[in-house]
């Protein structure tokens, strides 16, 4: 079962082994993000520290974001994002989200932004009043996949420098995976390390991943599993 850390007042965090996910609470209904990789009780948890109506969202929809998903009827998600939601085993009504639009859980509105790259629907989640930015796999400073055919590492690019617009409107970042929390000053290191890759200037090692051949370029800030 997933440890329950209690952030503040109306935010959790579960940690599920290697991977996170979230409930936050407004005054109104709370919102699951992300049901975790060895968590098909995620629901139950959340209903256990709230009465209120709970909603879910999902980041992208890799194996490890989505063990819970089977006690929701509806999911909201990239519509960018629900071939490799269903390719995952994903069941539910996917109701789309996109760039700008806003779930309002009562008092604690949540802007979707769309930050394709790592999957081709993956998005993060702005906290607005909170001033807290929730990123998937996309912030993080782990290692992030970016092999397989959902990666593209043109879109990540593009993504990480898609967030300067966004400067000045969070001070703290929760991710899924590596530490937390992280902070915005990661953004140009990972965004830095990409270019790098792409530019075939980053030195990395080959190593088995699930039976993949993959490179694991290491930087002192994060890594990337690529091909």
């Amino acid at each position: 079962m997933a440890e329950v850390i209690r952030i503040n007042e109306d935010t959790w965090r579960m940690e599920d082994g290697f991977v996170r996910y979230y409930l936050l609470a407004g005054k109104e209904s709370a919102l699951l993000v992300d049901t975790g990789a060895s968590s098909p009780d995620a629901r139950d948890i959340a209903q256990g520290l709230t009465d209120l109506p709970l909603m879910l969202i999902n980041t992208h929809a890799d194996r490890d974001h989505i063990a819970g998903n089977g006690s929701f009827g509806e999911i909201y998600m990239s519509p960018n994002e629900e071939p490799h939601y269903r390719k995952s085993g994903g069941t539910g009504t996917v109701i789309p989200v996109k760039e700008g639009d806003v779930i309002d859980l009562g008092d604690r509105p949540l802007k979707i932004i769309d930050i394709p790259g790592h999957t081709k629907g993956s998005i993060a989640i702005l906290d607005v009043n909170n001033r807290v930015l929730i990123s998937g796999d996309t912030i993080q400073d782990g290692d992030i996949f970016m092999f397989g055919e959902e990666r593209e590492m043109d879109k990540y690019i593009g993504s990480l420098k898609h967030m300067s617009d966004y400067d000045g409107m969070f001070d703290v970042i929760y991710p899924m995976h590596g530490s937390f929390p992280v902070y915005p000053d990661l953004i140009p290191k990972l965004l830095e390390g990409a270019e790098q890759i792409r530019a075939g200037k980053a030195e990395g090692q080959h190593v088995d991943l699930f039976g993949n051949d993959v490179i694991l370029c290491k930087f002192p800030y994060a890594g990337f599993f690529v091909q």
